[in-house]
């Protein structure tokens, strides 16, 4: 899979952009501020329907503008689709296939699949929860781009059920009646647990198929390190028995019953999805008599970003299984990596079938990497 043809109208710094692209290595080199990340984000953006730089689709449309329009040409298995996106913020996003409208843009996710590789990736192992759930997630629906749906059901119902929570909270501790309000809050509860516990199993399963990928990934990074060394594991937000959907729904259900006085003194849902972690150690395995610490708040800077690294190789591994490549995104990565990491990312990555690189300076960009490049300055692309 690769993207032959990108053309954007109105998005981020470009009024307009035709970028015509092959297979290999591509390269887009330009100082910061130039753009270059922009070209290489229209193309994740179309991957995901979202950006890895922003959480909300304003800042993707050319200030003073309205709407954004990003196209884009992926040939697959010989043959050409030609996917858009028009972006509406505060409206509804608008998606099509050969020109064809689709009923709903989300159903565009997955058709295009990115792995990409970014300095924002230490937040994966230095940062928030939220930033591994966004993580797995992303990875999810592009294997299995049904889930966008679920995921969206699970937001939606959270939402309402948080807003009832305050409200059948503040009943209970004021004068008016909160028997209404528990009745409805238990409907909510049997929404939640129905998108929740689907999330959860299709969560469980991918961390089991991703870990040893990234067992592998870290020992080829990591200088002296071997398979064992890093882990992957799941933590969900109560006790699991079995991890068959009818288990992981009782249980679920179970945990809101227990956690219900807490939920209504805070006004927030404690238990779900939404307060799940992807634990990453690094270590000798506990039956070998070695020490498991946790990577946040233990792992040295290059230990970080070599299980970052992992982490998104491991991604790429996981997805090319499924019987597809994907399209590598480094985006202005080889300049946060020392020199030994920059060598052995770009030996991993130069046999994929697109890989499509940004940098400030063309020195950045190891020779093995040496493809296609395009000068980027002024909202300028130009062909070197």
């Amino acid at each position: 899979m690769y993207v032959s043809h990108l053309t954007l109208h109105n998005f981020r710094s470009y009024a307009s952009a035709d970028v015509p692209l092959e297979a290999g290595v591509t390269a887009f080199i330009g100082r910061n501020g130039q753009g270059k990340t922009n070209l290489v984000e229209a193309i994740d953006y179309l991957s995901r329907l979202a950006s890895h730089r922003v959480a909300t689709d304003a800042p993707l449309v050319r200030a003073g503008c309205d709407q954004a329009i990003v196209r884009a040409a992926v040939v697959r298995d010989g043959r050409t689709a030609v996917l858009e996106v028009e972006l509406n913020p505060g409206k509804a996003n608008r998606a099509r296939v050969n020109k064809s409208p689709l009923a709903k843009s989300r159903d565009l996710v997955g058709l295009v699949r990115t792995v990409v590789f970014s300095p924002e990736d230490l937040t994966l192992v230095k940062g928030d929860p939220s930033d591994r759930r966004k993580f797995l997630d992303d990875l999810l629906l592009l294997r299995t781009p049904r889930l966008a749906g679920v995921r969206a059901d699970y937001d939606r119902i959270l939402r309402q059920r948080n807003s009832l929570l305050k409200t059948a909270g503040a009943a209970r501790r004021g004068s008016s009646s909160q028997e209404s309000a528990l009745s409805t809050l238990s409907a909510w509860d049997s929404h939640l647990v129905h998108a929740g516990s689907e999330l959860l199993s299709q969560r469980l399963a991918l961390v089991e198929a991703l870990a040893p990928y990234v067992g592998k990934a870290y020992a080829t990074v990591a200088r002296g390190a071997s398979r064992e060394d890093a882990l992957i594991d799941y933590r969900p937000s109560f006790e699991l028995g079995e991890h068959d959907p009818a288990a992981l729904a009782e249980a679920f259900h179970v945990e809101l019953e227990r956690r219900r006085g807490d939920e209504l003194d805070r006004g927030i849902s404690l238990v779900g999805p939404h307060r799940d972690e992807l634990l990453l150690t690094l270590g000798a395995a506990p039956e070998a008599g070695g020490l498991r610490l946790p990577v946040k708040g233990y792992a040295s800077h290059g230990e970080s970003w070599s299980f970052a690294l992992a982490l998104r190789l491991a991604s790429y591994d996981l997805l090319r299984s499924d019987g597809d490549d994907p399209i590598l995104i480094l985006d202005d990565v080889f300049a946060e990596l020392d020199t030994e990491r920059r060598a052995q990312l770009a030996e991993l990555v130069a046999g994929a079938e697109q890989v499509l690189v940004t940098a400030a300076v063309a020195d950045d960009v190891p020779a093995v990497l040496a493809g296609v490049r395009y000068a980027v300055a002024g909202g300028e692309v130009t062909r070197a």
